[in-house]
């Protein structure tokens, strides 16, 4: 089995345990902010230090990588905070495995993004498979069958942009660890991700800081839980990040929609939640349409 299809499904793991102990921390003692800031305040440790060793282990030094580097890795950790702020904030407005399915329209954004940014194509017949998870999106918002049409509510939004700017940062992400001068995957991944984690825990800092005063100290208040969202989070980006170098956004995140499967078990084990017979079609239907969409060439 390739080592993509490996790295993507741990990938799916890490992330179903980090958004849900997000979820428990976003109910208590922390806001909105504060949960997302816990995911990369706490991995940035973790990920110098391994970013450190490795450069040093390795033994040929930092490699070289070009200007669009930069502008690639920062541009792609600006839109997974504000995509892991409106996640955070969808989980309080419905149920988790729900929330997490509305996410996951990013793997259709993806291709998208990626044929614009970078050239990465799905193929034509890609159209067919988004049509069948829009779909799955309306029945999710509570359009499909209703009175009206509910597309435009706060679930469905969140959820949407969540999954375009989860898009957004795959993509960038994937065109950073390619403007890096080796043939070594790894290390491609483990430098983009310490830039890219050392920027984000930093401005995040900044913001609560400016924003919401106190709340830097709630989250280290909350380190006995928060540090696993650091490390979670931190498993579940190398072995993205590594993917990604390996091929193209779209695919890693179809092979990703076993998440859903992830957090279905999550969300009745931990959070006792029941999903409707609507929403339970609507997953399957986004389910069905993202993994053609990463099939389909």
């Amino acid at each position: 089995m390739p080592a993509w299809i490996l790295l993507s499904v741990a990938a799916a793991a890490f992330q179903t345990l980090r958004f849900l102990l997000q979820k428990q921390l976003s109910m208590g003692p922390l806001s909105t902010g504060g949960a997302t800031f816990a995911r990369f305040g706490y991995s940035m440790p973790f990920i110098l230090v391994l970013a450190t060793w490795y450069i040093w282990h390795q033994g040929a030094g930092l490699p070289d990588f070009t200007p669009l580097f930069w502008l690639y890795a920062l541009s792609g950790g600006a839109a997974q905070i504000v995509a892991t702020w409106c996640m955070v904030a969808l989980f309080a407005a419905r149920n988790f495995a729900v929330g997490i399915a509305f996410k996951k329209t990013e793997v259709v954004q993806t291709a998208l993004v990626g044929l614009v940014l970078l050239g990465d194509r799905t193929g034509a017949a890609g159209l067919a498979a988004m049509l069948v998870g829009l779909i799955g999106v309306l029945i999710l918002s509570g359009g499909v069958g209703a009175a009206r049409w509910k597309v435009a509510n706060r679930a469905a939004g969140l959820g949407l942009l969540a999954g375009a700017l989860f898009a957004v940062s795959a993509v960038t992400y994937r065109g950073a660890t390619l403007q890096i001068a080796s043939d070594d995957a790894l290390m491609r991944a483990v430098v983009t991700l310490a830039a890219v984690v050392a920027a984000q825990a930093v401005s995040m800092a900044l913001w609560l800081r400016w924003r919401e005063p106190g709340q830097i100290g709630r989250v280290f208040a909350a380190r006995r839980v928060a540090v696993w969202i650091g490390l979670a989070g931190l498993g579940g980006s190398l072995c993205l990040f590594t993917a990604f170098t390996l091929q193209n956004a779209a695919y890693v995140f179809a092979v990703g929609q076993v998440e859903l499967i992830f957090s279905m078990i999550a969300s009745r084990l931990v959070f006792g939640e029941r999903m409707t017979p609507r929403e339970g079609v609507g997953i399957a239907l986004v389910t069905a349409s993202v993994i053609a969409v990463g099939l389909l060439r």
